[in-house]
């Protein structure tokens, strides 16, 4: 939606309220409600401040010490919220609510490194400057309960009834049960300017996935954070709860499959060497994906539970190995022609998409800068393949992010400092943390 729209929306009564927000480190929206009539006036041209204190906390909203850019030795000042008018859109599931998605700076002006849109940003532009364009979608899956929030919370989120008895992966008697919902959150998401696929059933009960068309990095990141939220909203007005956490229980997780390609930037395809080939650029930039897998998997699985998906047989990936249309892998190569494309299977669905393709991009822009040969594709089940594997802990892959050479010359110091303190927050929470698991076991019996 355009500025004049939202303008004429505004004079007409029909909006009153604009979501001025920006995605902080753990992928979620922050920001602040704005009178439509003072975000014309005042935000639209001049943004607005928040505490730069949003981007140095935990999940809880915990104030964390060790941050360098947020303390309180540093006061706890603002950041400025600079409106990205490109982001402007309807949030149709709110009333009389638009939205509008930001980039931040500090006070002068100056980007905000670390924060993960400035973090895609610059690696867009890096891809630019060797006259590439990154294209990319973003597969969510998600769990539906009965449940609502408050009860899910009040029960401390045990013996919650999920939406499906039973597997439901592409039934359509079995995603007719919900239905209701899945509807609502395509058509919300329609509404707010996203291009809807499909939606489809999946294998763990209550498990469903809707999904996007592909567009510019920036923009998939943007949409991805934008339906994240607005799915649960959704789900919450039909007495429902939804879950991306990566792994709920012992069986499937919730992935998020991201899919790249590139393109020239006069939209030439690049990734393609006539109708079934593979261009080198392709090869090397499936290369660089590769090779840096290990030491950036850090942005593709963030949290704890992150790494409890890498599991044999379950359709997360466990061997770092590429393959043609093999889900066995890590990455997982489709299409042909003008659709070639990689898919990184290793992300889940409690990812920060903005970290998650800076990531993925930077390691192929890096596979083609060092022309990196592409290993033969794996044949077979990669889940017996001997070869290097995917990190299995957050501690493993914070380790391998920190001692990066190549993530510290690629993405800069402060700023992979600024996610390995991050991690260590979370690590020490886990590590004082007494689990529903240890306490069955030795409650009685130990």
């Amino acid at each position: 939606m355009r500025l004049d729209e939202l303008a004429d929306l505004v004079e007409r009564g029909d909006i009153d309220t604009v979501l001025v927000v920006f995605t902080d480190m753990q992928g979620r929206l922050q920001g602040k409600r704005v009178f439509a009539r003072y975000f014309l006036d005042e935000v639209a041209h001049h943004g607005t401040e928040g505490c730069n204190y949003l981007l140095a906390v935990d999940v809880e909203m915990n104030t964390v010490p060790g941050y360098t850019i947020s303390s309180w030795d540093r006061g706890y000042g603002d950041m400025l919220l600079q409106p990205d008018l490109d982001t402007l859109r309807l949030v149709p599931w709110m009333p009389a609510t638009a939205m509008v998605q930001c980039d931040l700076a500090w006070l002068d002006g100056s980007p905000l490194r670390q924060s993960p849109r400035q973090i895609l940003r610059t690696q867009v532009e890096a891809a630019r400057d060797r006259g590439f364009v990154a294209l990319a979608g973003t597969e969510l899956e998600f769990m539906v309960f009965a449940d609502d929030y408050v009860t899910a919370w009040h029960k401390g989120y045990r013996d919650l009834v999920p939406a499906n008895r039973y597997n439901v992966d592409y039934s359509i008697l079995g995603t007719g049960e919900v239905e209701t919902l899945l509807r609502a959150i395509r058509n919300g998401m329609a509404g707010a300017g996203m291009q809807v696929e499909s939606a489809k059933g999946e294998c763990n009960f209550g498990q469903h996935e809707i999904a996007f068309r592909y567009a510019d990095v920036l923009r998939t990141a943007d949409n991805h954070v934008v339906y994240k939220t607005g799915a649960k909203e959704i789900a919450a007005t039909h007495g429902k709860s939804i879950t991306f956490m990566a792994k709920f229980n012992e069986r499937e997780g919730n992935s998020c499959h991201i899919h790249m390609s590139l393109r020239g930037t006069d939209g030439s395809v690049v990734f393609a060497d006539g109708p079934h080939g593979r261009s080198s650029i392709f090869e090397h930039f499936v290369a660089g994906v590769l090779d840096t897998l290990a030491e950036f998997t850090l942005w593709y699985a963030p949290n704890i539970n992150s790494y409890k998906r890498y599991q044999p047989g379950s359709f997360a990936p466990t061997t770092i190995a590429w393959g043609l249309d093999n889900r066995t892998c890590a990455l997982r190569v489709v299409g042909h022609g003008p659709s070639l494309r990689v898919e990184n299977r290793v992300p889940g669905g409690d990812v920060n998409p903005y970290l998650a393709l800076a990531a993925m991009l930077a390691g192929g822009l890096y596979g083609i800068e060092h022309q990196l040969p592409l290993e033969p594709p794996y044949e077979g089940n990669a889940y017996a393949a001997n070869k290097p594997h995917v990190p299995t802990t957050l501690r493993d892959a914070r380790n391998a992010f920190a001692a990066s050479e190549r993530a510290r010359k690629i993405f800069g110091d402060d700023v992979v400092d600024h996610y390995v303190h991050a991690a260590d927050t979370e690590l020490a929470a886990f590590d004082a943390a007494v689990t529903d698991w240890e306490r069955f076991r030795g409650f009685e019996r130990l």
